[in-house]
């Protein structure tokens, strides 16, 4: 690939002193805008079409299914389209991919109540975003100064995370009590259309607007060895699973727990999407920190430990909070209370103490913070092959997009025999298979310090993806 040879510019900006390459900066705003209107529907999708007698509960996960499968091989495809075309026209595609695509969801599947038409538009739709998301990472990729490239990418994830699983959400609970899902629906398809423009017209910046491969290179063929990859070093095989375990979870929570939080528990559709909120609030907080916390402690030991078994603890109280666990420990805390104080909480929030929301938003709040304890797996996969650091990202980036559609899948095939409790216990138990999986990352010499493995540190590669990609 090319990298641009624009100069670093100013040091004393603004936005060089934050690590935001200029040229780039209406990019990012375009990726913000972009992912709140694909991140609207993700806290009530599911819900949405149980109760609009569209899909059952288990019907209802064969849509994300199908979705996260057309999501995985777009995020596959986004680098050697970018090498063939550049990121500009890779973009352009992946929006107008998802405008034509949401709108025949909203006008073919949804309005009539067509569940084979839903289907099929919402997994078509399912190519639209990583064209467009993955499209830009390439393009931060060869126009940063390598010096500001691992910050450039990390604020490519605040900005994915934060408008897919954090403004999304929030913007549909504003929305929704005003002019209902149905419409919000459509507000998301304004918002994508927004962001795309700001992008596409805003960036400034001419390398991303060209062919990257040299003429005569066959992308596609560098693109089938990030799969080859997977035999040739075995261990990015076990990288590219652990990924996936990653997110599994994350995507097939939005499939079945909206549904159970309100129906089950007794949340408010706007209680949940504020818990939705919260969880990945501090999912981008803690997806800065474990960068540094793995440097130190060295990134095996956080995936295992804080992602791994973080996860796999939070999990489990992510369901157990608002039940049993929740209802002794809410009990045990007023007990503690001085009488006066007990009265006044439950004379003012008795529905919300009796639903145990505020322990499922501290039970969020820690799984968010776990689930970016995964986010040294992206410095560590390239140096698992040091001489093919593109390839094992490429198999990373594969792992991302598959678990768009793992996790929904073992909702459908699990849901209707073990119940929601044991749909969770699948997923921690998972969570505990990755963090055993990722003891065999070792690095090629056990002496050397991770920065020293991976060549250019670890800020030269970018960090993982705790997002539905």
């Amino acid at each position: 690939m090319l990298r641009s040879e624009q100069t670093d510019g100013p040091r004393g900006t603004f936005l060089d002193q934050i690590g935001i390459f200029p040229p780039l900066l209406w990019g990012y705003v375009g990726l913000l805008l972009f992912m709140i209107g694909d991140g609207v529907e993700a806290g009530y999708l599911s819900k949405y079409l149980v109760d609009q007698g569209i899909a059952s509960k288990e019907a209802v996960a064969i849509v994300f299914t199908a979705y996260g499968v057309t999501v995985a091989i777009s995020a596959w495809l986004s680098g050697a389209l970018s090498d063939l075309w550049g990121p500009w026209k890779v973009m352009r595609l992946g929006m107008s991919i998802w405008v034509l695509f949401h709108a025949g969801f909203l006008l073919l599947g949804i309005a009539p109540g067509n569940y084979v038409m839903v289907v099929a538009m919402y997994a078509l739709r399912g190519f639209g975003y990583p064209l467009f998301a993955y499209g830009f990472l390439v393009w931060i990729s060869v126009a940063t100064p390598q010096r500001r490239l691992g910050t450039a990418v990390g604020w490519f994830w605040f900005a994915l995370t934060g408008g897919l699983m954090t403004l999304g959400p929030l913007f549909a609970s504003v929305m929704i009590p005003r002019i209902g899902p149905y419409h919000t629906l459509w507000c998301s398809l304004a918002l994508v259309i927004a962001g795309g423009l700001v992008g596409l017209v805003g960036i400034r910046e001419p390398v991303g607007k060209k062919r990257l491969a040299p003429e005569g290179e066959h992308p596609l063929l560098t693109l089938l060895s990030s799969v080859s990859i997977a035999w040739r070093k075995p261990k990015t095989a076990i990288g590219c699973v652990v990924r996936i375990i990653n997110t599994a979870p994350q995507n097939g929570f939005i499939v079945f727990l909206p549904i159970y939080f309100t129906e089950t528990i007794g949340f408010k559709l706007e209680q949940w999407l504020h818990l939705l909120s919260f969880m990945f609030m501090s999912n981008i907080i803690w997806n800065l920190l474990f960068g540094f916390i793995g440097d130190r402690l060295g990134w095996q030991r956080t995936v295992a430990w804080c992602g791994g078994v973080g996860s796999a603890i939070t999990t489990l109280l992510l369901y157990y909070s608002p039940n049993q666990l929740g209802t002794k420990v809410t009990t045990f805390l007023l007990d503690c209370l001085p009488e006066n104080l007990s009265a006044y909480l439950l004379d003012h929030f008795r529905t919300e103490i009796e639903t145990n929301y505020p322990l499922a938003i501290v039970a969020a709040v820690l799984y968010g913070a776990t689930l970016a304890g995964y986010v040294p797996l992206s410095a560590l996969m390239p140096s698992l092959a040091p001489q093919n650091k593109g390839a094992a990202m490429s198999l990373l980036n594969l792992g991302a997009g598959a678990s768009n559609w793992v996790g929904p899948a073992i909702v459908a095939l699990f849901l209707p025999v073990v119940g929601v409790g044991g749909v969770m216990w699948i997923y921690a138990v998972l969570y505990l298979i990755s963090a055993v999986m990722t003891l065999f990352l070792t690095l090629p010499s056990e002496d050397e310090a991770p920065s020293d493995v991976l060549a250019g540190g670890p800020d030269s590669v970018e960090p993982a993806s705790t997002t539905a990609s």
